[in-house]
């Protein structure tokens, strides 16, 4: 099926605000985007797919975020944004920023990883292959592969041990910004690596992350998306991981007007290893999208996937988890949990797991809480002479940080617990 089907077979409605103006954005941007004749291809059936309608909540994957709907407007793009590189969030790391949707001419110097713009991939046409939608409901990569311009390939040698993180940002100060983040992790390579995606303005976000894992090769990659109330953010992770290779994916979303983050993790060699663990901290009149699709497509592989959401205000939040256990797929080992703390009567969350097994030689299960504080511990706090507004503080960061706990790096653990601090203040 090809892009152009991608979004309704329907009788197409009229088209919103939105879609004209990214069609149009579209026609007057092509001159200035980088690319060969295959990347032009490739936008040209990604505009097409635009063209066809964003996606409604008739479309399965789509049910509990109605992009149609959800997306009012669209802002221009700004050529005057000047966003400012941030200091990482972990100290010591190797930073590659992309400014309102331009990478920096200077690249780090780190022994054994090659750095490269994706504009000169974009250009040489060498990206080509991976700028294909997913399915015939990827939106985001639709988006993304009409508009993306620049963002950073990063490719770590076999066998190197980062000592120091490197850290992705994808920063904007209005208007839009649209990046691809394609990693190779090499054989027995080790590294952190830290995508951050914040702003200032008025914003339309689209980032495509790509990692490949060779065999036997430990990544820990953090996503931490702290975007303003005025910025629309959609963004892909996909992964492959390969033979006896281990991934650690952490997600945390604390900003955002409308939030989409997809996961996207195939399993291609035995003894595959995936965790995720996913924080979601939803105030205002906010909706937070986490939508999970992992195929475990080879024997004797393992994940475990654990989401905490806290939701305060009109906030909305979904969290869509979909594990295929292939019938090729024996002695596969998954388990998924998604517990929620909801903080006010006018917020919800929706939750979605799924199995999908066709192997006969499997442990795999999922399970769901939503609940409120529970009043007995605030009581406990508040008879100890905590107030209330302090307990309830303390009762929802540990709620939450007991996920982040799990890391097993101190720099990481301190880093992430500074996030929490600066939404409680905040918001608590």
């Amino acid at each position: 099926m090809s892009g152009a089907t991608l979004m309704n077979m329907h009788t197409q409605p009229q088209r919103t605000p939105a879609e004209t103006a990214l069609i149009d954005a579209f026609g007057e941007r092509l001159s200035l985007l980088p690319g060969d004749g295959a990347v032009m291809l490739k936008r040209d059936d990604a505009i097409e797919a635009v063209k066809h309608g964003l996606p409604t909540r008739r479309i399965e994957s789509w049910h509990y975020t109605d992009l149609r709907r959800l997306l009012n407007s669209v802002p221009d793009f700004d050529p005057a944004a000047m966003a400012k590189a941030l200091a990482p969030i972990i100290d010591g790391s190797a930073v590659l920023p992309i400014l309102n949707g331009k990478s920096e001419a200077k690249l780090p110097a780190v022994d054994g990883v090659t750095f490269q713009r994706l504009s000169e991939k974009l250009t040489d046409g060498s990206i080509a292959p991976g700028l294909d939608p997913y399915g015939s409901d990827d939106a985001i990569g639709a988006l993304n592969t009409a508009f993306v311009a620049d963002g950073y390939f990063v490719d770590i040698a076999d066998g190197v041990e980062l000592e120091k993180p490197i850290e992705l940002q994808n920063l904007q100060a209005g208007g839009q910004a649209h990046v691809r983040l394609p990693v190779r992790v090499g054989a027995g390579a080790k590294a952190v690596i830290v995508e951050r995606q914040a702003g200032e303005g008025a914003a339309l976000v689209s980032s495509v992350s790509q990692l490949v894992l060779d065999d036997d090769a430990e990544v820990t990659w953090l996503i931490v998306q702290e975007q303003p109330d005025t910025a629309t953010h959609l963004a892909q992770f996909k992964a492959h991981i390969g033979k006896n290779a281990r991934l650690t994916l952490f997600v945390i979303n604390a900003g955002g007007k409308l939030v989409r983050q997809e996961v996207l993790v195939k399993t291609t060699g035995e003894g595959a290893d995936f965790k995720l663990r996913g924080i979601n901290l939803l105030a205002g009149d906010s909706h937070s999208d986490v939508t999970m699709v992992l195929d475990h497509a080879v024997p004797h592989t393992t994940s475990t996937e654990i989401i905490r959401n806290v939701v305060t205000g009109k906030a909305r939040g979904v969290f869509q988890g979909r594990i295929n256990v292939h019938q090729y797929a024996q002695k596969t080992n998954a388990k998924m949990a998604c517990n929620t703390l909801l903080l006010s009567d006018d917020g919800e969350f929706s939750t979605k797991p799924e199995l999908e097994i066709f192997a006969d030689d499997v442990v795999c299960g999922h399970g769901a809480t939503v609940t409120e504080i529970d009043h007995n511990h605030l009581f406990y706090l508040m008879a100890r002479g905590v107030d209330e507004k302090s307990a309830r503080g303390l009762l929802v960061k540990a709620f939450v940080a007991e996920v982040i706990e799990e890391l097993d790096d101190e720099a990481i653990v301190e880093a992430l617990e500074a996030r929490l601090d600066d939404w409680f203040v905040t918001h608590g």
